[in-house]
């Protein structure tokens, strides 16, 4: 699948699913945009910033890396999962954490009233493994752990479970070595 405008699918999507409600004059409420690569883990994300009591910012923010090799039916899925995030917090105005009760209920609705794509909780997408940059070993066993980033703070749990009664111990601190050349 190319990357191609998001607009006029999220246009269909909300006068098909959401009333037009996500729509202000001939604008949309939230904005819509391709992730700038990074996203590597998830296919889409809803955020929003609130100031007093009104909100400030709104996105939708789709995964390029993820869903540019898949079919459109991923991205329509995707889009409307992130709509229904957005429904709620611009159109209802409720604080919904997560994929709570409201999220359910209108997903059920949207995915009992068609069958092009269905509307998940969690994506199922396949994600291009990462692979680890870095190795860290315990100052003590000298035992090696396999990292994707440095992770400050790291001890090892055997060396902490077997001297020091199971507590975090400096001794135990890992030493990372980049696997990169």
């Amino acid at each position: 699948m190319a990357l191609f405008s998001l607009l006029p699918i999220f246009h269909r999507l909300n006068r098909e699913y959401f009333e037009g409600s996500l729509i202000q004059g001939i604008s949309p409420k939230v904005d819509i945009r391709w992730s700038d690569g990074r996203m590597k883990s998830t296919a889409g994300l809803y955020r929003s910033r609130w100031v007093f009591g009104h909100p400030r910012e709104s996105e939708i923010i789709l995964s390029r890396p993820i869903l540019i090799n898949l079919p459109e039916k991923a991205l329509e899925s995707t889009l409307c999962h992130e709509m229904i995030h957005a429904w709620i917090d611009l159109v209802l105005k409720v604080k919904e954490v997560g994929h709570g009760p409201l999220f359910k209920e209108r997903m059920a609705q949207i995915n009992s009233v068609q069958n092009d794509f269905q509307v998940t909780v969690r994506h199922c997408f396949p994600i291009p493994e990462r692979t680890a940059k870095w190795i860290g070993e315990c100052s003590l066993c000298h035992q090696q752990f396999f990292y994707k980033r440095i992770v400050k703070g790291a001890a090892c749990r055997n060396c902490c479970n077997q001297f020091f009664q199971g507590q975090w111990n400096k001794k135990c601190l890992l030493k990372y070595q980049s696997l990169e050349i």
